[in-house]
């Protein structure tokens, strides 16, 4: 199957379409409510400083990425 630029175009664009909504309706989709605040994450606050890592949400969004390309490389 030949792959061209407009589809690979055209596919990224709805992916990111797809995480613009998934971004702006967080508050209204449960599973989305905590990302970014996972047990896991590195949160210290003190006076006048504050610290966050995400660590966990590092990991699942590597996770999620690492699916996504496999099956977009495997099914191209």
């Amino acid at each position: 199957m030949e792959s061209s630029p407009g589809k690979t175009l055209i596919i990224a664009g709805l992916l990111i379409a797809a995480l613009g909504a998934a971004i702006y309706f967080r508050d209204e989709i449960p599973f989305l409510r905590n990302f970014g605040r996972l047990p896991g994450d590195i949160s210290i606050e003190k006076e006048r400083f504050s610290f966050y890592f995400p660590v966990t949400t590092g990991i699942i969004i590597s996770i999620i990425l690492s699916l996504a390309l496999y099956f977009f490389n495997r099914f191209r």
